[in-house]
């Protein structure tokens, strides 16, 4: 056996032999941009729809689990009273409040269904008075409007004012225009809060919390809280069924337009794209997903809004970025 190096004849005239110069380079599959995956994994898991074998499934499940425990509750009393009637009657007593209580909590969701479906048909009906230029149905409108935050405090001083100026304005957008300034300028400015602190919240959640899935956990609920706080402020006061619906209708949108995704201008307000490949992984994650959460914070607020925006006071999202998540950058710096 040859011991010592071995020189191994390259001949540049043989075309299956490539110089080392000319190789091409290795790939790399790991992406150097973040892409937000906490938040995109949290919209499918809102926007995932049961196929309905899994729905009919969890359908007999409950219908058979309540069945069987009203039977056994049923029998439970019965023989309870027949053995001894005070305590039989207590329990009874007892059962009788949590059915109630029961009852109550169904009645306060449809209750919150109908209030986000008023919401959704008042703005119906102004897009439909500004497409009609109808100045009779944009002052129906606005009534509607006035009377939805009679008893809110925050809305006195624009409702007041909205009130001396409204005869001054001779067509439906004026009209209506004036309304969103007085009536909604407060309550738009504590939604924009609102979805700064969520998006604050989700990205340092990502970047400080090494742990699986944890990010997808505290994205999903940040985002849950959000977007029921921002139907609060604007008369919603969703309950846990209409929240979901809520929240999968503004996942939903925003997975149907692709704007849950890490497009190039995402961060440029706070640090570009240059530096964010630069960043540590969890990090830039963390900027991206808190990002992400400002953009479905801002489709929040136009679904959850009982108008449309008008043309140029829809809030934008680089500026929701650069407030809420400008202090990240700074603190990478230090």
């Amino acid at each position: 056996m040859a011991k010592g190096p071995v020189l191994i004849e390259i001949d540049p005239d043989d075309p299956a032999q490539v110089a080392v110069s000319e190789a091409p380079p290795v790939p790399d599959d790991s992406p150097r941009v973040p892409a937000g995956h906490a938040m995109q994994m949290a919209a499918g898991i809102a926007t995932r729809k049961p196929s309905r074998l899994l729905r009919w499934f969890w359908s007999s499940a409950l219908a058979l689990v309540g069945a069987v425990v009203s039977i056994a509750a049923w029998d439970f009393v019965t023989g309870l009273v027949a053995r001894n009637p005070m305590l039989g009657w207590g329990v009874t007593g007892l059962i009788a409040v949590f059915l109630l209580t029961l009852l109550v909590i169904c009645l306060r969701e449809i209750a919150a269904l109908g209030r986000l479906g008023r919401l959704d048909g008042l703005r119906r009906a102004a897009d439909e008075a500004l497409a009609a230029d109808d100045l009779g149905a944009a002052r129906a409108v606005s009534d509607r409007l006035t009377a939805l935050y009679k008893n809110r405090e925050d809305t006195g001083w624009g409702r007041d004012r909205f009130a001396e100026l409204r005869g001054d304005q001779m067509d439906a957008a004026s009209l209506l225009q004036l309304a969103d300034n007085e009536v909604l300028g407060p309550l738009d400015a504590a939604a924009a809060r609102e979805v700064e602190a969520a998006a604050r919240q989700v990205a340092t959640v990502t970047a400080l919390v090494p742990l699986a899935l944890a990010d997808v956990a505290a994205a999903l609920a940040a985002n849950l809280r959000m977007i029921r706080r921002i139907a609060e402020i604007y008369g919603g006061r969703s309950g846990f069924l209409g929240g979901w619906r809520l929240t999968r209708a503004v996942m939903a949108h925003l997975v149907a337009t692709g704007a849950v995704a890490v497009g190039d201008d995402l961060l440029e307000p706070v640090l570009g794209g240059s530096i964010l490949g630069k960043l540590s992984r969890r990090f830039g994650e963390g900027l991206v997903n808190g990002a992400l959460t400002a953009r479905v914070g801002v489709a929040a607020m136009e679904v959850c809004r009982p108008l449309p925006f008008a043309a140029g006071k829809k809030p934008k999202v680089r500026d929701i970025i650069k407030r809420s998540l400008g202090g990240f950058f700074s603190a990478s710096n230090s």
